[in-house]
C-alpha cells in the first residue's frame, strides 16, 4: 500500500516545492493539491463537508502552477491534482497543461478528477449543473483523443475541434493514470469504468461494500478489475483505519494535512511518516 499527502495549498501556508520536498524525504509516494479557481459569496451550495466552509477554499492555489512547482524541488514523488475541476475547464488548455507537467516531471503526474458540488462557482464557469457529468466525461475523451493521436479531433455536445496536431504527448502512455472522486453509485463507476483507472473516494465510509459493484462496472466494459486503483483522500492516518484499508484492498491511502506553515506542518510530516512506516 502506498502513501500519499494531501493539502490546500494558499498564499497563507507552506510552499508547495517545500512541502512536496519534505514529504519526499519522508518518503512519501505521492502529493495532491485540490482546485477551486473561486468562491461566489452567494453561494447557497451547502458545502458537502459540512459548514461553514474553511477559508482555505477561497484561497486555493492553481494545482497546475503548484505541481509544477513541486516537480521541479522533487525527482520521484507522484504529483496528483486531488481533484480538478473538468467540467469548469477548457480541455484543449487543459490537456496541454496535463501534458506539459508530465513531460516535465518525468512523468510523475496522476489526473485526479471530480464532478464538482458548488453550483455557483459552475455558473460562473458558464456550465449547467445538471450537466456537469456529460461535459466532464467529454472532455476527459476529447482530451485523451489530444494525449494519444498525431492528428485529434473531436465532435460532440459540448466539445468540438477539428483536426489538430498538439505535443509535448504525456510521457506516460496513453494517458497519465485517471482517478475519479464521488460518492459510490452506478453513475460514477459507469465513467470510472468507461474512461479511467480508479476511485478517490474521500474518506473511507462505504468503500468496502462498494467495491463489488465498482469491479462488476469495470467487468462490463471489458476491462480487468484486478488493475483499479482505490485511493482514498483526506485519510488520518489511524493504525485501525490503515488496517481497514489494507485488509479491503486499498492500493494507496492519501492523508489530509491542516495548511499552516513550516513550523506547523513539519511536526505533523514526521508523525505521519512514523505512522505509515509499519503498513509499507
Amino acid at each position: 500500500m502506498r502513501f500519499g499527502i494531501t493539502m490546500f495549498v494558499t498564499d497563507t501556508t507552506m510552499g508547495p516545492g517545500e512541502l512536496a520536498r519534505e514529504a519526499e524525504d519522508r518518503g512519501f509516494d505521492s502529493i495532491f493539491f485540490p482546485e477551486h479557481t473561486h468562491i461566489p459569496i452567494s453561494r447557497t451550495t451547502p458545502a458537502p463537508m459540512g459548514e461553514p466552509l474553511p477559508e482555505q477554499y477561497r484561497r486555493t492555489m492553481d494545482p497546475f502552477v503548484a505541481l509544477t512547482v513541486a516537480a521541479c524541488a522533487t525527482t520521484k514523488i507522484r504529483l496528483g491534482t486531488g481533484i480538478c475541476l473538468v467540467a469548469e475547464r477548457d480541455p484543449i488548455v487543459t490537456a496541454k497543461e496535463v501534458a506539459s507537467l508530465d513531460h516535465v516531471s518525468g512523468g510523475r503526474f496522476v489526473f485526479g478528477i471530480g464532478f464538482g458540488w458548488n453550483v455557483e462557482e459552475m455558473t460562473d464557469h458558464g456550465v449547467d449543473f445538471r450537466q456537469r457529468r456529460e461535459i466532464t466525461r467529454e472532455c476527459m475523451l476529447a482530451m485523451e483523443a489530444l494525449w494519444t493521436q498525431n492528428e485529434a479531433s473531436f465532435d460532440g455536445e459540448f466539445v468540438r475541434f477539428e483536426p489538430s496536431w498538439a505535443w509535448p504527448k504525456p510521457v506516460q502512455q496513453p494517458r497519465p493514470p485517471v482517478l475519479i472522486g464521488g460518492g459510490a453509485g452506478p453513475k460514477l463507476f459507469a465513467h470510472i469504468a468507461e474512461y479511467a483507472d480508479g476511485w478517490i473516494p474521500i474518506g473511507a465510509r462505504g468503500v468496502a461494500a462498494a467495491l463489488p459493484e465498482l469491479r462488476a462496472a469495470f467487468e462490463k466494459a471489458g476491462r480487468d478489475p484486478s488493475n483499479i486503483e482505490i485511493v482514498p483522500c483526506g485519510s488520518i492516518p489511524d493504525p485501525k483505519k490503515l488496517e481497514y484499508f489494507q485488509s479491503v484492498g486499498v492500493t494507496e491511502v492519501v492523508v489530509g494535512i491542516t495548511g499552516g506553515y513550516v513550523d506547523e506542518i513539519l511536526p505533523v510530516l514526521d508523525d505521519y511518516a512514523k505512522t505509515v512506516a509499519a503498513f509499507r
